[in-house]
């Protein structure tokens, strides 16, 4: 009788990942994602594993939160004097619904320094970001640069890559070859207090 040997597939000796090696020192384990949740999934684990070289502080919405409404006026606000006339109430206004477009790809990053502030943000102030929007050229982005966290303009030109500050006594950052790039997300609001 002739007996086949295997000479491929299966477990090979020596084949796959050691035990406790890499960055954290311990066994790792195999998950299964859904297929349109790999990207999110990948740029998760990129961004955490780029904190643990930045003291950038990212906080996620509390989606269990109650709702509050907070009532909104239909008369514009002037620079001059207001109208008493005008103080009527328009509607009442949420804003989680105001803010938040997709709720599971959306997270709030606390700004830092002082490179963005001619496009409106200053230090401590609350960006709410997107990672499901498309980070288009002009748009201003939280970016991951060789394993450091920034907030700037996004620009691609001639196929060139760069993120722009927003405040003349910074450089802007050029993308060059050897650079490690991830977009984070695209901030889409600034929550800004003033007192």
């Amino acid at each position: 009788m002739n007996q086949k040997i295997q000479t491929h597939g299966g477990a090979r000796t020596g084949a796959g990942r050691k035990k406790n090696s890499g960055k954290f020192k311990e066994d790792t384990k195999v998950m299964r994602v859904p297929i349109s949740l790999v990207r999110t999934v990948k740029s998760t684990l990129n961004i955490y594993k780029s904190q643990l070289k930045s003291e950038i502080e990212v906080l996620e919405p509390d989606f269990n939160a109650p709702n509050i409404f907070i009532p909104i006026f239909s008369s514009r606000v002037q620079a001059g004097f207001p109208s008493p006339a005008d103080d009527h109430l328009e509607d009442r206004l949420d804003l989680n619904k105001h803010l938040i477009h997709h709720q599971e790809s959306t997270f709030f990053v606390r700004a830092q320094g002082e490179s963005m502030l001619n496009a409106g943000i200053h230090p401590g102030d609350i960006l709410v970001v997107d990672k499901s929007l498309l980070a288009k050229s002009g748009k201003i982005v939280i970016a991951v640069v060789d394993g450091e966290f920034t907030v700037k303009r996004l620009h691609k030109y001639k196929g060139k890559i760069s993120l722009k500050a927003e405040n003349p006594e910074f450089k802007d950052i050029e993308i060059s070859e050897g650079n490690e790039l991830i977009i984070w997300g695209v901030v889409t609001s600034t929550i800004h207090q003033y007192a």
